[in-house]
């Protein structure tokens, strides 16, 4: 692990995130020494005897696909199956491994092509996408032409996934860095932020959205995904204990309000660009992923309804300028 971060070191010496390098590796090296999940060897041990391929062809522009079965002998390509499935839960993706398909709980391709058409232009810039989940969205932003990408996320599982996926594409412009939003300085090194799936987790939407505009160039863009309530700029949810179950969602805003939040925090040309309420074909039970879903989490006699009694999952994407 250490040698991933070292890898990473060298890069943003030598580029405009050399800044970050008073900070970080300190940060790491706290992380490996304190914070190591009690399956983490186990993962590691997974990591390490995943076979070495050569694959025909890696398609990150149209998904995630690495190379086909046609590629390795089909023992092999039973062992890839049988290595991967002990990182599960597999929340975000799809993936396609050598003809193995990582079918994800999430449809994450679904919210890449809605955002897609409604942001700048990714050619040759350095992306943050922070609350990466195991990295799909990484992939898709370099696909589409972005010169360096780093998403954070401090869940080690989702490490572990990225990791293994790295594994086969072997791309050193794309990388995961197992911190929260909390650890990063305020860099302003980025052209364009990502933070999806994000802010209702946190106990402070206003330090966060604050917190995302530290990392963005003079000019630069947040393209940001958050779940929403209807309602005017003054309509805010607070759920109680849970909402969908989930125990830490803390403020559920209308996409109205979060505009206005955005624009009194100084970002200019916020406008909502999209709205969806997630569907089962988006978010659903898998073989790589069979604990709970989204149908569990709405009340059956009435979908429109969380099982608590809140409105169902309403989804926006924002986009603004700093």
């Amino acid at each position: 692990m250490k040698n991933v971060f070292n890898q990473f070191y060298q890069q943003i010496a030598g580029n405009r995130l050399a800044h970050w390098l008073t900070h970080l590796p300190a940060q790491l090296e706290n992380w490996q020494k304190n914070e190591l999940h009690g399956e983490f060897k186990q993962w590691q041990k997974t990591l390490d005897v995943l076979p070495q391929t050569e694959p025909s062809s890696i398609d990150i522009s149209n998904g995630v696909t690495i190379g086909s079965a046609d590629d390795i002998p089909a023992g092999q390509q039973k062992r890839i199956e049988a290595l991967l499935k002990n990182f599960k839960p597999w929340r975000k993706g799809p993936y396609h491994v050598h003809g193995v398909h990582i079918d994800t709980e999430w449809r994450s391709d679904f919210k890449w092509d809605r955002l897609e058409p409604h942001i700048s232009d990714l050619k040759d810039r350095y992306i943050l996408d922070i609350g990466c989940g195991s990295g799909y969205h990484l992939w898709r932003m370099r696909g589409a032409g972005a010169k360096f990408v780093v998403g954070v996320d401090p869940t080690q599982l989702f490490m572990m996934q990225f990791l293994s996926m790295q594994h086969f594409i072997k791309d050193p412009a794309v990388n995961l860095l197992p911190l929260g939003v909390e650890h990063l300085p305020e860099l302003k090194a980025f052209d364009t932020v990502f933070a999806m799936g994000v802010l209702y987790h946190r106990k402070s939407p206003i330090d966060f959205l604050q917190q995302l505009k530290a990392q963005l160039v003079k000019g630069g863009e947040l393209v940001l995904e958050t779940l929403v309530i209807e309602g005017d700029k003054n309509t805010v949810l607070v759920p109680g204990d849970r909402y969908a179950k989930m125990r830490n969602v803390w403020f559920i805003p209308s996409a109205e309000a979060l505009v206005f939040w955005m624009e009194r925090l100084g970002f200019k040309n916020v406008r909502v660009v999209n709205t969806d309420q997630t569907a089962f074909e988006e978010q659903r039970k898998t073989d790589w992923m069979d604990t709970e879903s989204l149908q569990d989490f709405l009340d059956p006699n009435d979908p429109k309804k969380t099982i608590e009694g809140y409105p169902a999952p309403l989804r926006a994407i924002i986009v603004a300028n700093t």
